[in-house]
């Protein structure tokens, strides 16, 4: 049996640089500087990062690098510090009046100092809650809530903003991550959407959009191109996965499915950025630095009174392997099956917790399972679309494990 370690704390104060707060809970190490516009700029897998950073800017212990400073800042694209990593920002991003949001850079919400607070909860969870300053030009103040809970690959992060204007405004929250991309070839993305509706939006074109090729019914994908732009996805059911450099990280976002989107309608989108010799000047002479996949989840559209809030929740969740992605569960997720020839198929699950791994109506045990780690599976064709569950080490719940996916593609 698997034991959990409690997660832990600790605060990185060195002398003349911002603070960096760490969250550790022997699986999953998280690393966030407040200052730095609320930014999560490190999420390590047993050890191995899982998130993109500027190493131009930032050290691996998060300190600026010689003659950097964080600090708000303004100005045109080329003048933003991307340190990378994940941030929160309002949608709809624009340029043309007050109901856009014209970043980044922006000296409050993207690049202001967050203040923060930490706690241990009752279920021995790890909370770091980051609040923006107020925002005179969106009228927002922004709120970053991050749990880590012992046992897991996988943290929760809450998203809030509250309206501090004398009046009403009208926004969604759009979360941001940025992943290193491999070269074209090998991992890419998936995006679960409507079975019969794959239909997507360009959006923020630099050289081009990215291709997408419906990989299931209800799975597009997305493989890692030279390409700087976006798609949108006005279908998504809530999920996205992203596998490069030996890993897989989910997204999972609850889908209101009449509320109003910002970009066409998109509920999640897929930026996809490679370093270029000239910057782009249609959009602000941004002149990306690496090859990048950023994964957006959004909340619908709403428009908020003076004192009024909205939020949304995001389960993020890490596992080794770079497979294709065929269904997300708070447990874990599962790969693609293949036929080995004597009527079972092999699949792959990856998992977030630890426990004991079953499958099917009857409830066949398949084995133990590691968060983080990925399990090897053969099964019948019989068990192919059923229903699995986890029953968890650490207290005995039985967790949604997802349905084993179909097929051999």
């Amino acid at each position: 049996m698997t034991t959990a370690v409690l997660p832990s704390v600790s605060v990185d104060r060195a002398a003349g640089r911002p603070e960096v707060v760490w969250l550790d809970n022997g699986i999953l190490r998280l690393g966030v500087v407040p200052a730095a516009g609320g930014r999560l700029l490190s999420v390590a897998l047993h050890g191995h990062e899982t998130l993109w950073r500027n190493a131009d800017l930032l050290d691996d212990d998060l300190h600026p690098r010689d003659g950097h400073r964080i600090e708000p800042h303004d100005g045109p694209m080329s003048a933003w510090s991307n340190y990378g990593g994940d941030k929160t920002w309002p949608a709809p991003q624009g340029w043309s009046g007050p109901g856009e949001w014209a970043g980044p850079p922006d000296p409050v919400l993207d690049s202001g100092p967050y203040a923060w607070s930490t706690d241990i909860g009752v279920d021995g969870a790890a909370v770091l809650t980051m609040t923006s300053a107020d925002d005179a030009r969106s009228g927002l103040r922004l709120q970053r809530e991050i749990v880590l809970r012992p046992g897991e690959s996988a943290y929760e992060l809450t998203l809030r903003g509250t309206n501090v204007s004398d009046g009403p405004v009208s926004w969604s929250l759009w979360n941001v991550t940025q992943r290193a991309a491999d070269a074209p070839g090998s991992g890419g993305v998936w995006v679960g959407v409507a079975p019969d509706d794959a239909r997507t939006v360009e959006l923020a074109i630099g050289t081009g959009a990215p291709s997408a090729e419906v990989a299931a019914p209800g799975i597009v994908y997305l493989a890692h191109q030279d390409v700087v732009g976006k798609l949108g996805f006005p279908t998504a059911t809530g999920w996205l996965a992203h596998a490069a450099g030996g890993s897989t990280t989910t997204q999972v976002v609850p889908v209101d499915e009449g509320g109003e989107y910002p970009d066409g309608g998109s509920r999640v989108e897929v930026w996809m950025e490679h370093p270029l010799e000239q910057p782009i000047a249609h959009l602000g002479d941004l002149l990306p630095p690496a090859r990048i996949v950023e994964v957006e989840v959004l909340s619908p559209r709403r428009t908020i009174e003076p004192g009024g809030q909205l939020e949304i929740s995001v389960r993020c969740a890490s596992a080794d392997g770079e497979r294709p992605v065929r269904s997300v569960a708070f447990a874990g997720h599962w790969s693609a099956p293949s036929a080995q020839g004597d009527g079972r198929f092999a699949v792959a699950f990856h998992a977030y917790v630890n426990g004991t791994l079953y499958v099917g109506d009857d409830d066949q045990r398949i084995g133990e399972i590691a968060a983080g780690q990925v399990t090897e599976v053969l099964v019948t064709a019989a068990l192919l679309g059923r229903r699995a569950v986890v029953i968890r080490h650490e207290d005995g719940r039985r967790v949604d494990a997802g349905r084993l996916p179909e097929g051999g593609r």
